[in-house]
């Protein structure tokens, strides 16, 4: 059904849109852009699964199944954070220039009435960015790896939500944020979702502490457990970002399909680029290395993807592949044991995904949704919009960093939130000390830093093995 009634309600404050006077709703509203809207907000939420795999293939594997229920967690935790009050601080209407209110609370007046853009009724936008909402904390929390506990992980969760991704989100994308008006270009959530998420995994990685046995040159000498699951958690980021991105012009249009298509070429682009860095050091063909490239293409073309040119996504796949890669060498200048390098990936990437969208943003792109738009980047002349975009880039980071230290340095006094295992328990590994199962039908009873031979016979003849040191 094509909508073919303008939406006469109220506008501008909360309303379920009966104000409009009319018995059916759905008058207003095209049943293909809802149903185009719907679909991406499920193949958003496939991602979050997808975060999961790759986290715990990278991971070590008796903290492998941690970091799997962490993410789906963050499903449910930031599912009813968002219904309580997470939507109404991000998009309610009537907020000022840094937060939202509490006129949606609990999703009071939210049904009908248009929100984002005038295709979009209120519910169906609060359902599609609260998936933002999800995946966002998820990507974060891989920063407890191997040592990490659940409960604090948990809670952090929901009021480094409340705290710090609300406010980002209310900034960049509703109609009175101070980033939409200055303008702070960011089409899918280069701010909001990877520099704040890399930013907030660099914090608490700083506030647990490294990883017992870490060494400041060479980390930890153990290598991703399962490379099967991080390949397995690429694909579901891959397929899943068409929605994450495509969705993100709120509409079934050109824009939307160019968006799709930008992000699958710098994904390719920087998946190559990646594979090629690694094989010049070690001449090998890096399965790691190009699941790691397509990602960090994937998050540098988020904020572009609705502003570039085709061509564009070239430069800004490999752009993006680079500035990761090298990013991966940060942790041992500065001495944090990012254990998943989130804040290489999505933090760098975001970072420079931000700031190509104010060299290659391109207004003739952004108006194929209908709308209309002023030169936006450098190829239109204007040149100004660099700085805007890296105001907006230093105002996401330094928010996300100093709040997330701040929440995580005061939770830790509090008693029962305690951020970090003990050492036995870290030694033991999290999936047994924290949660009694396991990622596979058996688990390593001993795999520790000075570990180099196999276990006795024995050992081995128990239902439980004994796995070597890698």
């Amino acid at each position: 059904m094509t909508a073919t009634v303008e939406y006469n309600g109220t506008t501008g404050t909360a309303d379920a849109g009966y104000s409009s006077h009319v018995d059916d709703l759905n008058i207003f509203y095209d049943t293909g852009h809802m149903t185009f809207i719907a679909i991406s907000a499920v193949l958003v939420l496939l991602m979050i699964p997808g975060v999961g795999f790759f986290y715990s293939g990278l991971a070590r594997r008796k903290s492998a199944l941690q970091l799997v229920l962490l993410s789906m967690l963050s499903v449910a935790v930031i599912g009813f954070q968002w219904f309580f009050w997470g939507y109404s601080l991000a998009f309610s209407r009537t907020g000022n220039a840094f937060l939202g209110d509490l006129s949606q609370f609990g999703l009071m007046k939210t049904l009908a009435q248009p929100n984002g853009a005038a295709s979009m009724p209120d519910i169906l936008f609060c359902l599609y960015q609260g998936m933002f909402a999800a995946i966002t904390p998820a990507l974060a929390i891989g920063a407890v790896a191997d040592r990490g506990r659940m409960l604090p992980a948990i809670v952090f969760m929901f009021i480094w939500s409340t705290v710090v991704y609300d406010p980002i989100a209310y900034w960049t994308w509703n109609a009175n944020g101070w980033l939409m008006n200055l303008p702070s270009y960011d089409f899918a959530g280069g701010g909001p979702v990877h520099v704040a998420s890399g930013a907030c995994a660099l914090a608490y990685s700083l506030m647990l502490g490294k990883r017992a046995g870490y060494s400041n040159n060479q980390g930890l000498p153990y290598r991703p457990h399962s490379v099967t699951n991080v390949l397995l958690g690429t694909v579901f980021l891959w397929v899943g970002w068409f929605g994450f991105n495509g969705g993100s012009a709120l509409a079934m249009n050109i824009r939307a399909i160019m968006a799709c298509y930008v992000t699958h070429l710098a994904a390719s682009c920087a998946g190559i680029t990646w594979v090629l860095l690694d094989y010049r050091l070690e001449r090998k063909w890096s399965t790691i290395g190009f699941c790691s490239g397509a990602i960090s293409g994937l998050v540098a073309i988020t904020p572009a993807a609705g502003f570039v040119p085709s061509w564009a996504a070239v430069p800004i796949g490999v752009i993006g592949a680079v500035c990761c890669n090298f990013a991966t060498k940060l942790k041992f200048l500065i001495g944090i044991d990012d254990a998943l390098d989130i804040f290489a990936v999505h933090g760098v990437g975001g970072i420079v995904g931000n700031l190509l969208t104010g060299i290659f943003g391109a207004s003739y792109i952004a108006s194929l949704d209908g709308g209309e738009f002023k030169p936006i980047g450098w190829i239109e002349g204007n040149w100004v919009q660099l700085g805007y975009q890296l105001a907006g880039t230093c105002a996401c980071f330094g928010w996300s960093f100093s709040l997330s230290c701040i929440i995580l340095f005061l939770m830790n006094l509090v008693p029962g939130l305690s951020l970090r295992v003990s050492s036995s328990d870290e030694d033991v590994g999290i999936d047994d000390a924290q949660l009694g199962e396991f990622a596979y039908d058996y688990v390593e009873l001993k795999r520790n830093f000075n570990d180099m031979g196999l276990a006795s016979d024995s050992a081995s003849s128990t239902t439980e093995k004994v796995a070597s040191a890698v």
